[in-house]
Parts: structure tokens; C-alpha cells; sequence
């Protein structure tokens, strides 16, 4: 069976894969994030998964029989990509922006052998209520947004500001588990590995 490594640092992602059942090394290689011109939102999320997940093999020494999945989310809000804020005065204007209205969380999964590299994009819609100017800087003062696209985590103390959802949950967490289990399955490697025997 192929070695799984996964090129991300995010311990969201770690946590869902871990969720069904796939043994995997993480093995984490820099690249370049920025948008290119023009580039749709779909188009970048998937060039970044293939990016994460081609660079990361390239350095393995043992790469015959490797396999790396590469990840990449945004949000985005009226064609715009709302990244990681760079500091609160940022965030809070984003949420700001979300809030009583809807906004799409792109999600793209590549996996990337020495025989081939696969991707899927899926999209998500969230709906968010309005919010007061309060919340949203007690949402910033807990610190969870400052490593969010978009500044803020559905899994976390924000999952009160989400109205309404349309996609995959675990997408907008960061890893689309359907669709990344199936590209996990056309490279054989299955899912539920590590779940415990019974008679």
C-alpha cells in the first residue's frame, strides 16, 4: 500500500483525516500563495493543492511508492478572496463584509504520485446572520481568527455566526471528506485503517 504523507500544517486537516481512519506523515514544503492575475477563485485553490502536493513529493527520497494530498480553502465574497487576516483592523472589516449575507468557501484536494496527480474542487455556500460590531471584536479578542480565511473557523466559536449551509461542512473545515476519501480510494489507499477490530 502507498506511504500517505500530507502537505499541510493545518490542524484542522490533520484532525479529519485522522477522522476517517488514514494513517498519514505530514511533510510540509513552502510555496508561493499569491494570486495570479486574473485568476478565478477556483482556478487558485486548486493550482495550490496541486502545488502543496507535487512540491512536497518532489522532495521525498522515498517517493516511489508515496502519495502526498495537498489542500487549499478560500473564502470568497462577491469574486473577491477573503485570505488569513494580516492583523485585526483586517479581520474585523471582513467579518463585517460576511455578515447577513452569503459567501462561497472553495475548497480544492490533490493527490500527487510519482505516476500522476488528481484534483477536486468543491464549493460551498454559508449564510451568515448579522452581526454587531460587539461580537465581531470579541470574535477577534479570542484569537480564533487570526490564522482563518476569512477570519473565521465554522468548527469553532463562529459556528454561531452560520445561518444556513449549503455544501460540504467538513469542506469549509478544510477537507472535503467524500470527495477526498474517493481520490484516496483511485490511488489505493482506503479510509477506516485504523479503526479497531471487533468480533
Amino acid at each position: 500500500m502507498a506511504t500517505l504523507y500530507l502537505a499541510s500544517g493545518s490542524p484542522r486537516r490533520r484532525e479529519l483525516l485522522t477522522q476517517i481512519g488514514v494513517p498519514f506523515t505530514t511533510h510540509i514544503v513552502p510555496i508561493d500563495e499569491s494570486p495570479l492575475a486574473d485568476e478565478a477563485p477556483g482556478a487558485y485553490v486548486e493550482r495550490l493543492a496541486r502545488a502543496k502536493a507535487s512540491a512536497a513529493l518532489a522532495t521525498l527520497e522515498q517517493a516511489a511508492d508515496a502519495v502526498v494530498l495537498g489542500a487549499d480553502t478560500a473564502v470568497v465574497l462577491d469574486g473577491r478572496i477573503l485570505g488569513k487576516p494580516a492583523d485585526r483592523a483586517e479581520a474585523l472589516g471582513t467579518l463585517a463584509a460576511l455578515s447577513g449575507r452569503e459567501h462561497q468557501v472553495l475548497t480544492a484536494v490533490a493527490l500527487a504520485s510519482s505516476a500522476r496527480t488528481a484534483a477536486r474542487v468543491v464549493v460551498s455556500r454559508v449564510s451568515f446572520r448579522p452581526l454587531n460590531d460587539a461580537e465581531i471584536a470579541a470574535y477577534w479578542a479570542s484569537g480564533e481568527p487570526r490564522d482563518k480565511a476569512g477570519s473565521y473557523g465554522i468548527q469553532g466559536l463562529a459556528a454561531v455566526f452560520v445561518r444556513q449551509l449549503q455544501g460540504s461542512y467538513s469542506a469549509v473545515v478544510g477537507l472535503p471528506l467524500c470527495e477526498t476519501a474517493e481520490l484516496l480510494a483511485d490511488f489505493h489507499i482506503p479510509c477506516w485503517q485504523t479503526l479497531p477490530a471487533h468480533s
